[in-house]
């Protein structure tokens, strides 16, 4: 397996591969000083950029995950990897609890202690994080991350790129819109924009028209 990325989330990554028995080749990076001469990541050696995709598929890799948190770059980066001809298989840590009847994109990523109830959907891309919770009928849109601890009850849809974080709550059948983002600890009851911004208890917006400031 060829992971793509080299910062936290490759961490993560990391360890929920060696659980599920997966060997690794090693890591591309973009960043700056991620090339072949950093050091290797939890024993995994950084081969160097993502311009060596063609090459490594050449030489026979065709298995990617993405190891980055960020929404946009995720799908981005998937979308690189599959033009390039690498498939992108979900990622289930063994210690995650995901119901039979859930159904899981290509590229999608369900870390440890975390749960996906039945008839659960995720979009290509998705990542739900450790200790998340993804109860029954939810749907997960392309590229969308629930952070830590979050909490999505019965019937959520949670829409593309949108980002609920970590220790974060939404109340059952809440759409949430595409590129939305839920702050950490905040506890959603209603509707979400596109684009919004909310954080609080109640959740509020942030920034943008409507917003609710202090004075």
């Amino acid at each position: 397996m060829l992971i793509i990325g080299a910062g936290g989330h490759a961490l993560v990554v990391i360890e929920a591969l060696r659980a599920c028995g997966q060997p690794i080749t090693g890591l591309l990076d973009d960043g700056l000083g991620r090339g072949p001469d950093a050091g290797p990541l939890l024993g995994c050696a950084i081969l160097g950029s993502t311009s060596l995709l063609p090459a490594l598929r050449a030489q026979g890799l065709a298995e990617a995950v993405i190891a980055i948190g960020d929404n946009a770059a995720r799908e981005a980066l998937g979308a690189r990897c599959e033009a390039a001809g690498f498939t992108l298989p979900p990622l289930i840590h063994p210690a995650a609890l995901v119901s039979p009847s859930a159904v899981l994109g290509a590229g999608s990523q369900v870390m440890a202690r975390a749960l996906l109830g039945p008839l659960v959907r995720l979009g290509r891309l998705v990542l739900v994080n450790t200790g998340a919770i993804v109860e029954h009928e939810c749907r997960l849109e392309d590229a969308a991350h629930l952070g830590p601890g979050a909490v999505l009850c019965g019937g959520v849809s949670l829409g593309r790129r949108a980002l609920v974080a970590a220790g974060a709550v939404v109340r059952p059948a809440v759409a949430i819109g595409a590129d939305a983002l839920v702050a950490p600890g905040a506890a959603v009851a209603g509707p979400v924009p596109d684009g919004a911004r909310l954080g609080g208890v109640p959740a509020r917006r942030l920034s943008g028209p409507g917003a609710t400031r202090k004075t």
